[in-house]
């Protein structure tokens, strides 16, 4: 028998995932907590043989109660959330987990993962290793034209303006906005500058 236990803030998706393990005959899910604080307390009390850990919570978040039971020893972690972000797949990953996967797995690949995990395998659904590949590999570096596009982005200019100034269309722009979101992993103009000051990638931008 494998025992779970289930950490998330949504009570509806704790709900659901103790419905859909429950109907396997060698899974048992023993406990539920709704933030990360309360899931290493859980973790310890419990010694479940697997977690199954949310990211984003109030609180201690899902990385940061992944490190304290890996390194505590108490469970091994299985990620499951709505994030796909090669920030959050590598900070998972850093944290000790086992594996990472997305709410929407289908159910069948859901409960192989859990089995595999708990016996002590990497679980990681093919896209997102693809990304997490990427990161390790250092891929997530901008080009020089990404720089200065991000560059002028911080410094507030337009899609026409960074154009004008760079010579080139602004479909061209567009297109190197959509590669830098995607190796920052971020979705728009404001997060791809706050992530590149904090990483260093960028200097206090100036007009």
């Amino acid at each position: 028998m494998i025992r779970v236990l289930l950490v998330d803030d949504h009570p509806v998706v704790r709900s659901g995932l103790a419905g859909l393990l429950g109907r396997e005959t060698d899974l048992e899910v023993v406990g539920e907590a709704d933030d990360g604080a309360q899931g290493v307390a859980l973790a310890a009390e419990l010694r479940p043989d697997l977690v199954l850990m949310d990211l984003r919570m109030p609180g201690m978040d899902g990385a940061a109660a992944t490190a304290a039971i890996t390194k505590a020893g108490t469970a091994r972690v299985l990620v499951l959330t709505t994030y796909d972000t090669d920030a959050d797949i590598l900070r998972a990953v850093e944290a000790g987990a086992t594996g990472y996967l997305l709410k929407d797995t289908p159910r069948e690949q859901l409960v192989d993962a859990v089995r595999a995990a708990a016996r002590g395998e990497t679980v990681l659904a093919p896209p997102l290793a693809a990304k997490l590949m990427r990161q390790v590999r250092g891929g997530d570096q901008l080009t020089p034209r990404e720089l200065e596009v991000l560059q002028l982005v911080a410094q507030g200019r337009s899609n026409p303006e960074i154009a004008r100034e760079l010579f080139i269309g602004e479909a061209t722009v567009k297109t190197h906005l959509l590669h830098v979101f995607d190796k920052l992993g971020v979705d728009d103009r404001t997060r791809a500058v706050t992530v590149a000051l904090e990483r260093g990638i960028l200097t206090t931008p100036s007009r």
